[in-house]
Order: structure tokens, then sequence, then C-alpha cells
């Protein structure tokens, strides 16, 4: 298996089915013109100098160029090696030396940022894209396909490997998971660099969907793209969620969604309930990791779950889901025993299957900390699970505050304060303090207009939750610190806050 069959074979098998669409009339291609130019891409490559085996950097936003760029580098017998467009001129340097990569490819945009990277910069343009195409070498099915950076964290950036099976079955298996068909249009509105939608980049190309792009995320933007193109179906972190379906004009535009995914960071039974007011589609929440391909759960309900009245079965979609197909999920203690599927008791989630990394890039000592003696992934992910066999993450281990005892799990606490009308982001964590360890602390942004004060916002959360889990100190602030995925970094915020 390869990742450039899913390209070779909707253009063998649907030809002139629309591959993609751009946001000027009449434009975009059907996948046959869109295969021919991933293979003339490939052949700019291999001209380049660029041989099998070796890595070629990407620093694009969302478009066209970049959904081509996957794969024509493995057309080439490439690894492709993908960038945070959000980083640091510094770090992007780090990146690119620890994986080797002998060429950046980049859009308009990044031509300066690619410049100063080290590597020969190429700048790919569709419109520019003609010429013999390469007969394309591919590397068998074991072999690396992608190299993706970890945010960092928790200290250096790790380079996750990929393979082309790893990619190619989780592709496949999320387009059956999903019922995706050559109807789908996904709006590629979360960053492709990062697997919340890069791996639509091959799931929709082996339906033979359609694709779209917005080059960077703004509420407005997003919710444009969604209405002009009729996207059926995409995915998108609970902080754009949270921001679009803020937005005054959300409610009243015209959909053609039928599903509504959200992942990468737990989401706050609020926001949800937004979403399938303001989409009137089908909502499914998803889990997973760059580690994994990136899906570990999704949660799609099964026909008695489904059945739940209203409230009930919000309740069980806001949870984190069942086990991907595929995935050997365990919900352990610190001593590696399953916990009770009693849907409270709290353990870490680990896992095993076809689209788990088998490891970090030239990093052998952090590839072995990462699994246990079984081959499970230790994720790192606190969560319970219930007698469905649905999981909800709880917190990551390093989040958890432990405060005069007592163990307070920041998501439970960031979950109640989205319920005060005034809260428009927020974010818990635990401040050290000489007497308790540590104190519950919260970071809040406030809707437009809105009025409140950290005495009110510490009343909601103690009339709701116990008393200890009640922030003692409220922030407000204008924004919150992201990773370049969209997510709010909690070490950044701690950094911030001192």
């Amino acid at each position: 298996m390869n990742v450039f069959d899913f390209l070779a074979d909707a253009a063998r098998s649907s030809p002139r089915a629309i591959a993609w669409r751009g946001a000027s009339p009449g434009a975009g291609a059907d996948y046959a013109s869109a295969h021919g130019a991933a293979l003339q891409l490939a052949r700019r490559l291999v001209e380049r100098g660029v041989l099998p085996g070796d890595r070629v950097a990407c620093l694009m936003h969302n478009c066209v160029e970049h959904w081509l760029a996957y794969y024509a580098v493995a057309a080439a017998g490439a690894i492709f090696v993908s960038l945070n467009t959000r980083l640091a001129t510094v770090e992007l340097q780090a990146i690119v030396a620890h994986s080797g990569a002998c060429l950046v490819l980049h859009d308009g945009p990044h031509t300066g940022a690619a410049a100063a990277l080290g590597p020969a910069p190429l700048a790919v343009f569709h419109r520019e894209l003609g010429g013999e195409p390469l007969e394309p070498e591919l590397a068998d099915g074991h072999s690396p396909a992608q190299l993706y950076y970890t945010s960092g964290t928790t200290g250096r950036p790790k380079g996750v490997v990929l393979t082309h099976d790893n990619v190619v079955t989780h592709a496949r298996t999320a387009a059956d998971e999903l019922s995706l068909r050559g109807t789908d249009r996904w709006a590629h509105i979360a960053p492709m660099f990062h697997l919340a939608d890069a791996w639509a980049a091959f799931a929709i190309t082996h339906v033979c969907g359609e694709h779209s792009f917005l080059p960077q995320f703004s509420a407005i933007a997003a919710l444009d793209l969604l209405e002009h193109e009729r996207t059926t179906i995409t995915n998108l972190v609970p902080t754009m969620l949270n921001l679009m379906v803020a937005d005054a004009s959300a409610e009243h535009r015209g959909y053609g969604l039928r599903l509504m995914l959200s992942g990468g960071a737990p989401i706050a039974p609020e926001v949800v309930r937004r979403v399938l007011q303001v989409f009137r589609c089908d909502y499914v929440q998803t889990y997973g990791m760059t580690e994994t391909s990136p899906y570990l759960t999704l949660g799609i309900l099964p026909p008695e779950l489904a059945a739940l009245p209203a409230e009930e079965r919000l309740r069980m979609q806001c949870k984190t889901g069942r086990p991907f197909r595929g995935v050997e999920l365990r919900v352990v203690d610190d001593a590696g025993h399953p916990v009770p599927a009693d849907g409270s008791s709290v353990g870490e989630i680990r896992v095993r299957g076809a689209t788990v990394t088998p490891g970090y890039w030239q990093d052998p000592q952090a590839t072995a900390a990462a699994f246990d003696a079984e081959g499970f992934l230790c994720t790192g992910d606190l969560a319970t699970i219930d007698a469905h066999g649905f999981v909800d993450i709880v917190d990551r281990k390093k989040d958890v505050i432990k405060t005069g005892g007592e163990n307070v799990y920041s998501v439970e606490v960031e979950h109640v304060l989205y319920t005060h009308p005034a809260v428009l982001e927020c974010a818990v964590i635990g401040a050290p303090h000489p007497v308790w360890g540590e104190m519950v602390t919260a970071a809040v942004v406030l809707r437009p207009g809105a009025v409140t004060g950290a005495e009110e916002l510490i009343a909601h959360v103690r009339d709701r939750l116990a008393h200890f889990k009640a922030p003692k100190k409220v922030f407000f602030l204008d924004a919150l610190p992201r990773t370049g995925s969209g997510k709010i970094t909690k070490r950044a915020l701690r950094d911030q806050l001192g």
C-alpha cells in the first residue's frame, strides 16, 4: 500500500469527478488533471535531485498545492515532512535539520520563510505544473511516508513517523466508519500540516470526493466556505468551532452539512449543543494523536444510544467515543491493569494497532519510552470507560491539578465555566501554592460586550462542583495561547501567567 495509490486510483476510476474547487469562479480540476499535476510536480522534485527515501519538507497554508504535494512527494519515493506554518524560524530550522530535509516546498506567502530554512526552496503553483509527468517510484507499505513533528508541549519536538501502511489503513477505515462517499465535499479548514485535517486529504480522495481549502482560519471565512461550497463534512478543533458558533451570523446561514466532526482537544457540552443548533447536522466527537494517524475513537452512537432522549443522547455525544475500528484500546491504572468499565474510574489510555506509529525519527530512546512491555502506545491521556465501551477523557496526566491532597481534572472545571453566558473561551491550570501544592486557576476570554468578574465565575463553579474544584483565581485575557493546530496550550499559559 502506498499513499499515492489513492490519487492514481481516483484518476483511473473517476477521471472526470471534481477533485477540488477554488475560491474564484471556474477554479478547480478533476481527478485526471490532479493526478497529472502531482506527477509533474514529482518530476520537478526528481530533477532537483530528490532521491527515494529523501525527506522533502512542506511549508504551506491550506491550498491545492499542499494537497498535491502530499501525493507528489510519495510519487517521487520520498518522505513528506510537514511544517507548522505558525512556528518561529528557529523552530522550523531545527525541524528541517533534524529531519535531514533536502528541499522545502512552499507556497507564495512563505517564499521568504522557506528561504531561511537552509535547504533549497521550491515554490509550487498549480497553474505552473506542466510538462512531462513522472513514472512514480513508490516505496513499500512499511516505509516511512510522512513525518509530523509534535508541538513540543513537553519539551523538544519529536518527529512522528507514519508509514504508508499507517496512512492508507487509517484513510480506508475512516472512509468506512464515517460513510464517506463521492458526493461528499470536504472543507480543509483546520490546518493541513496537522493530522486534525491531513487524514482527509487521503480519505476523501479515496472515495473521489471534493476538496476545498481555507488558507487561514477566521470564523467568518470558515462559515462563508461551508455555506458557499455546500460542504457536507469537515473536522474542526474545538476552539474553531467555539468561535464559529459564537458569530452572530452563524445560525442564519444555509449549510449543506451532513456531519460535523470535532477533535484535537476535549470540547465542552455547551459548545456541542450550539454546534447542533447552528449547523443542523449530525455531530461526532473524535479523539486521536499524531502518533496514531490520528483517530483512536469516534463518538458514533449505536442505535440503542441514538434512540435516547435528547439530553441523554447529547451527554453520550460529548464523550470521547468508542475505539476506532482496528484499534485495540485499554484504560489502565498505574500498574497497567484495566480499570472498571463503570464510567467513573480513571486510568491512562493505551493503544496498539495498524495505524499506530512505529516510533520517532532518529530517536530510539523516545520510541522505547512511548510503548509499554506489551507494545501498547502510552498516550498520557486520562479517561474513564463505560459499559458501552465509550471512553471519556478527563485530562492529560501532566495537567491534573493536585490541590490539598485532592485531584482536580481541569476539563471538568472548564466544562462548567463554558456554561456561563459571558465566557467565550477558558483554560484551567494548576498554579504553585505554598500550602495546597497547587491552586486551581482559570484563564478566561469573555464574549464581546460581556461583563463579569472573578467572584461571579468562581461562584458559578462552586454552585455546580465540589468547592475544592472551583478556581481560587481567575485571569481575564484578550486571547488564550494556542499551538499551531489551534489548540489551547497550557504550557504556554503557565509561562504567561507566571
